[in-house]
């Protein structure tokens, strides 16, 4: 008999949940799979809405991973440069058969310089941070390249579990998961995009998420001076 498959998802203060919870969602119909919520301490762990987030193990305690997870979100800042959650990211991804992320978890990975010289997908805001860590910014719901899979912005996490779950296990599976989840979008608008989205509506974001934006820079170029 086959062993389980061990995914594991990082979750962080500030964290957007939808980042991690959509894929969980999927990954959580996956037959035989053992899901882990991580983080340093069992404590509760505030996301960047009113949710908050029970973690499932330890960094000490989690076994080796199939997967590891990386989500996003306005805390992504603060993991840049922490070397408690790199080691940790670095030491499961040497024997993970897939290292992967969603949004802007992938700055976390670039970060412990797990995708220098991979392509890799993040949040429209990050993707041009992303070559600060040597990897190529591809701008797809979702980017394959070896065993690093990513993911693109927040809702893109439901697109990236689905095609990993394809990889992990089969197009039948990933598709059965498809159905019982209704995931069949049609969002009502077409502003989803920087591309398709209203000159207004990408500037008065651009505006509400400059202050972050240019933290979030001053992080990744610190990291970005270890890894390169």
């Amino acid at each position: 008999m086959s062993s389980p498959l061990q995914i594991g998802l990082l979750v962080f203060p500030r964290v957007t949940q939808l980042d991690f919870t959509g894929p969980l969602q999927v990954f959580s119909a996956v037959p035989g799979a053992r899901l882990h919520l991580i983080w340093k301490r069992i404590e509760p762990v505030p996301s960047d809405s009113v949710l908050t987030l029970t973690p499932t193990t330890t960094f000490a305690d989690c076994p080796q991973l199939d997967v590891i997870c990386v989500p996003g979100g306005g805390g992504t800042n603060d993991l840049l440069n922490d070397e408690e959650v790199l080691d940790f990211l670095r030491k499961q991804a040497e024997g993970a058969k897939y290292v992967t992320s969603v949004c802007t978890g992938a700055l976390a990975l670039g970060a412990a310089g797990l995708l220098k010289g991979y392509r890799a997908a993040t949040h429209w805001s990050a993707m041009e941070m992303l070559g600060q860590f040597g990897a190529t910014p591809t701008k797809t719901r979702v980017c394959i390249d070896r065993n690093r899979v990513t993911g693109g912005g927040v809702t893109a996490g439901i697109d990236f579990a689905l095609t990993l779950v394809s990889i992990l296990v089969n197009r039948t599976t990933a598709e059965a998961i498809q159905l019982q989840i209704e995931y069949n979008p049609a969002p009502p608008f077409t502003s989803g995009s920087p591309d398709t989205a209203p000159a207004e509506v990408l500037a008065l974001l651009r505006e509400r998420g400059a202050a972050n934006q240019a933290r979030r820079l001053e992080a990744v170029k610190r990291a970005a001076g270890r890894v390169m």
